[in-house]
């Protein structure tokens, strides 16, 4: 649980007991609101933001802080969203702040840790099968592929080959970027 401090701050401390330092972190976790902003509790508020924005920002300084000391570079990779840029109502307005919030982060920490050989990227995915998609298509009623150029949601593990590189040496140029994942099914 993301939003329960005492296991996020000892998420690092498990990992490095059991592997020693590790040198890439993926904030993938994310969860959505799928209510309109005037009707959310502030529960579900403080989840979404919580879990979306707060703890990939404290478990990226961990990792950060952990890097520096050890002086050793590492990688990080956020999982954002293409609601980061693009929002057609209908109830997901918290999510789609808190995966601009993620562009940003990512941003700035590629800039402030670059001089530690800490690139911070992230993957902007589209609509992908998803339990999360399933959800929203099951409260909605709507299939949304049919307004995309190919009519099709993207498959996970058409992810796999942008976080591996992200994660290679051969990225190591390349920090501060967000790499749209969407099949062309937003517009530009």
């Amino acid at each position: 649980d993301l939003t329960d401090d005492g296991q996020l701050l000892g998420v690092l401390d498990a990992a490095e007991e059991r592997f020693g330092t590790a040198t890439i972190l993926v904030n993938n976790a994310g969860i959505p609101d799928a209510q309109y902003a005037t009707r959310m509790p502030v529960e579900l508020v403080d989840r979404v933001l919580g879990t979306n924005l707060r703890a990939p920002w404290l478990l990226s300084c961990d990792f950060a802080r952990r890097l520096i000391s050890a002086r050793t570079g590492g990688r990080v990779v956020n999982i954002s969203s293409m609601g980061a840029y693009e929002y057609r109502g209908g109830g997901a307005a918290l999510y789609s702040v808190t995966k601009a919030a993620v562009v940003r982060m990512t941003e700035v920490l590629a800039v402030e840790w670059a001089g530690f050989h800490i690139n911070v990227n992230a993957i902007a995915p589209g609509a992908f099968a998803s339990e999360m998609m399933d959800g929203m298509m099951a409260r909605t009623g709507a299939d949304p592929t049919g307004s995309f150029p190919r009519a099709r949601m993207g498959d996970p593990r058409q992810l796999d080959s942008t976080l591996l590189y992200l994660v290679s040496p051969d990225s190591e140029f390349v920090t501060g970027t967000v790499i749209k994942a969407d099949d062309g099914q937003g517009g530009r």
